[in-house]
């Protein structure tokens, strides 16, 4: 009789034991997940396919693309303008003739990107009109517009706009605004920014991760669309 008792109590003992410990496991989930910030998923991801399909049966329209690290993978004419004007600091960046040696010479340096083929050959074909706007200062000459049609297969293009920069105003929006740019692809916050502001439609294209332009920023965090595998 005893030994039954003894293994009821111990059954009951088991079958408390179990219901803390399930207990316990469903608040530390809880402590964890309510703790612990959420990794963003909620990234407007977009493909070159995905893109095309949202312009049919739309009429032909102004387009823009920004240039370093979404066009053309610039940062080897960069690095070079760094060693050769300011070993170890940014200060080139400041020096106008850095510029007029990367807007004319340098580029030659720079690599197409892939994902730029495929867009321009998509607006191409759906007969846009394409502009290029850069935040690269402008010089007396520059030899970019030509490189441009060369590598990317242009018959017809506009020359390159150089906005260089103004304090805190977005020097791109003027320009957007005065092409009526519907859609505008970029890699910075500022080009976001900018296409948002000039009520463009904003497409984020993805860094190399080996770009000289850093930091990096926060993708997706303007709530823009993103194109999927555009770092190459």
């Amino acid at each position: 009789m005893k030994s039954k008792k003894n293994v009821l109590m111990s059954l009951s003992i088991f079958i408390v034991a179990k219901k803390i410990s399930l207990f316990l496991i469903i608040l530390c989930f809880i402590w964890i997940n309510c703790s612990t910030p959420k990794e963003k998923t909620d990234i407007r991801w977009v493909t070159v396919e995905e893109i095309a399909r949202s312009l049919e049966n739309q009429p032909p329209m102004n387009v823009g693309f920004d240039i370093d690290d979404t066009i053309l993978f610039s940062s080897p004419g960069l690095y070079s303008g760094m060693k050769k004007y300011s070993p170890g600091t940014l200060d080139f960046l400041s020096m106008e003739k850095f510029w007029e040696e990367m807007n004319n010479e340098l580029d030659r340096y720079s690599l197409p990107k892939e994902c730029a083929r495929k867009l321009l050959e998509l607006h191409k074909k759906r007969g846009d009109s394409i502009f290029f706007i850069t935040g690269r200062p402008a010089t007396l000459t520059e030899g970019l517009t030509e490189l441009l049609a060369e590598t990317f297969y242009l018959d017809k293009i506009n020359t390159v706009i150089f906005t260089g920069s103004s304090g805190d105003d977005n020097p791109k929006i003027k320009p957007m605004k005065e092409k009526q740019i519907r859609i505008f692809y970029g890699d910075s916050d500022s080009d976001i920014q900018a296409a948002q502001s000039a009520g463009a439609r904003a497409i984020r294209i993805l860094r190399a991760g080996n770009s000289v332009h850093k930091p990096f920023p926060r993708i997706g965090g303007l709530g823009e669309e993103v194109l999927q595998n555009s770092e190459f």
